[in-house]
């Protein structure tokens, strides 16, 4: 899958799935992809990351809380 990096527009290729579902983790392993020669696998971070299209990445992705204020509280 391939997102944007906010800070420079450059194209991700997410290399690893289910860190970028994982709400737990904050970081995703992906490649960038700029220039001619493939670049090496890093971290980023996914609040740093959109869909191609500006979208923000679905906050079920992001938050592991996203879903805390429907737990009735007792």
């Amino acid at each position: 899958m391939f997102l944007k990096d906010k800070n420079n527009g450059h194209l991700v290729e997410v290399l690893n799935l289910a860190m970028l579902f994982d709400p737990f983790k904050k970081v995703v392993e992906g490649r960038s992809h700029f220039g001619e020669e493939a670049q090496d696998p890093e971290e980023f971070v996914k609040k740093e990351l959109e869909f191609m299209s500006g979208e923000h990445l679905p906050r079920c992705w992001l938050d592991p809380h996203y879903r805390d204020h429907e737990l009735q509280r007792s």
